[in-house]
């Protein structure tokens, strides 16, 4: 006679009360859990066998499984097991009630995904207070689980506000430096020299300001794999030596020194070109007046390795895997010295590790920081097949 799914749970008990589905190819054994069940308010469904426990809690998924190991054609441990492959229904309890008591039976249990074992003779005492303490651990794992998918979609709807408001952003800002540029080229005799500081130091916040819209739209672009490297063979003693006179400007009193070297790689130009200039303005803003930044590059037989050197205050190394976090920020004695977006750096470790490098800074306080980075020299590995 085939197998059949027995009766609906009891109708008694509230539709809202926990669900446990009680596999037992004893009917004594699955009589007398099932009525302990009920009668504590949980709607309690058995089941003879395995095969008709997997069809079961696919038709109604429960909170909670009671599973008897020692049963024909399918025992407890291949019942669990294919719970488990199944990803709606893996994450339901299991608890093993056995006749088996060894350790091996036990580490058996947990090894195919059980998370407790109940060795019978059993007291109804102690099966009550274990299905009580899982169904509870349950609850707060599905209210966790609420709490983050929540969390992720407000977290999802931050970013794309950002991201819209900071890509509107981006052309007013770029139209109001090239006015400024246009006022400070065709009005200099007309305007005072203090004006015309006055004028510099707007366009260079301007600047910063498009430089940190776009450092921001970059970020978002790498983090939703929308950002395509354009990896060329070249010179990066090159790169290097461009991005920097590209923001000498900012230097003011402090000396940016490259120690120039010929190393070729294959990189995106335009990405390494960002990340170092994001590295030099970095090091600038930490190091004082009259002071030195160093930027150095040099190859070795399969990676090239690029570091800039500031005379800065140095940072506590408990903050150092803090600053390549997204909106991650130096410590508060460095940060009340500089404005920054938080996102820099961690747009360069984006991009570095893209191009299957790695980053990172040596620093102590009082004595300067030397941020770096490694890249292969033939460019990022290819993804496995």
């Amino acid at each position: 006679m085939p197998e059949r799914l027995s009766p609906s749970p009891d109708p008694t008990s509230p539709p809202t009360s926990p669900s446990i589905l009680v596999v037992d190819d004893t009917p004594a054994n699955l009589h007398m859990l099932a009525e302990m069940l009920k009668k504590r308010g949980y709607r309690a469904r058995p089941v003879p066998s395995g095969k008709l426990a997997l069809q079961a809690a696919k038709a109604d998924t429960p909170d909670l499984i009671l599973l008897d190991v020692n049963m024909p054609v399918m025992d407890g441990y291949a019942v669990c097991r294919e719970l488990k492959k199944d990803s709606s229904l893996s994450a339901i309890p299991v608890l093993f009630i056995s006749a088996y008591g060894e350790t091996v039976d036990k580490v058996r249990a947990f090894s195919a995904g059980g998370v407790d074992y109940i060795t019978k003779p059993f007291q109804v005492e102690e099966v009550e207070a274990r299905v009580a303490v899982h169904l509870q651990l349950r609850r707060q794992q599905r209210e966790l689980e609420l709490t983050l998918a929540k969390q992720r979609e407000l977290e999802g709807m931050r970013d794309s506000m950002v991201h819209m408001i900071v890509h509107d952003l981006r052309a007013p800002l770029t139209a109001v430096f090239n006015y400024l540029d246009l006022v400070c080229e065709q009005e200099t005799g007309l305007i005072s020299p203090e004006s015309l500081q006055n004028l510099d130091l707007a366009m260079k916040a301007t600047r910063w300001m498009v430089h940190m819209v776009t450092v921001l739209l970059d970020a978002s672009k790498i983090e939703a794999g929308q950002m395509t490297l354009r990896l060329v063979a070249c010179d990066v003693g090159d790169v290097a030596a461009d991005a920097i006179d590209a923001i000498r400007s900012l230097a003011d009193e402090k000396n940016v020194t490259f120690l120039r070297a010929s190393v070729r790689g294959v990189v995106d130009r335009d990405a390494i070109a960002r990340v170092i200039q994001n590295l030099v303005s970095n090091a600038l803003k930490l190091t004082p007046p009259g002071g030195e930044v160093r930027v150095s590059l040099r190859g070795g037989d399969d990676t090239l390795r690029v570091e800039v050197a500031d005379h800065g205050p140095g940072i506590a190394a408990e903050h150092h895997p803090k600053i390549f976090e997204k909106f991650g920020q130096l410590d508060t004695n460095v940060r009340q010295s500089i404005a920054s977006s938080g996102l820099g750096l961690y747009f360069c470790k984006l991009a570095i590790e893209a191009h299957g490098g790695r980053i990172g800074v040596d620093s102590q306080v009082g004595r300067g920081s030397t941020f770096w980075f490694e890249l292969p020299r033939q460019g990022p590995p290819s993804p496995p097949e």
